[in-house]
């Protein structure tokens, strides 16, 4: 009995955070342009459900973190909406396979692995706050890189094209620019919602 009320409550968070996921891409909050690349907030409720609730949440967050990634380049496109979205062109440039692989794997990585590199530091340290904000720095890194470095493999020519600059610039400036803002603003927002969050949740199924 407590075991499938403990199912329930996981799916309910689970569906609290898709919910919170889909509100932000409908929003300016979700996704922030800045010219031909976004500032995203999307990342924060993946890496936070990772944390709090596991993997499998993670990797759920993350999907539908790739799915309004690619919704938003379908219906709202920018000038390098192709490389997220198969379902858009422009001229001689269009979107394909590699598009999904861009919107979706690196999303559901952050997912998966914002709980894993959470477990490993706490482990060690058994510090919840350095734990969080280690695992929330670093894949926020590591998904800009591969977000970054998958359109550079991809859409490298076809980039540089429309953007009027080649990826690798584009790398350098979003790693200086909105990917540090990024990684500083969920090494400061997860760490704080973890610690006021996760005692909450751990009582609740403890006590199930």
């Amino acid at each position: 009995m407590n075991s499938k009320k403990n199912k329930i409550q996981q799916l309910t968070l689970a569906a609290f955070f898709v919910a919170i996921e889909i509100v932000m891409s409908l929003t300016p909050l979700g996704y922030i342009r800045v010219g031909a690349t976004a500032i995203t907030t999307m990342h924060l409720p993946v890496i936070l459900a990772s944390i709090l609730l596991g993997y499998k949440t993670g990797l759920l967050t993350g999907f539908v973190f790739g799915m309004t990634s690619m919704l938003t380049a379908t219906f709202n496109p920018d000038i390098t909406a192709f490389c997220f979205s198969p379902f858009y062109s422009s001229g001689a440039v269009s979107g394909n396979f590699f598009s999904l692989v861009i919107a979706f794997v690196p999303r559901m990585l952050l997912g998966i692995l914002s709980c894993f590199i959470y477990k490993l530091i706490n482990d060690k340290f058994d510090n919840t706050i350095l734990a969080s904000s280690i695992s929330a720095i670093f894949n926020t890194l590591l998904h800009t890189l591969l977000v970054l470095g998958m359109i550079a493999l991809f859409f490298g020519k076809e980039y540089q094209s429309v953007a009027g600059a080649s990826v690798g610039a584009a790398i350098i400036f979003a790693l200086s620019t909105n990917g540090i803002l990024e990684i500083i603003l969920a090494g400061l927002v997860i760490p704080v919602m973890v610690k006021a969050l996760k005692p909450s949740l751990d009582r609740m199924f403890m006590h199930n």
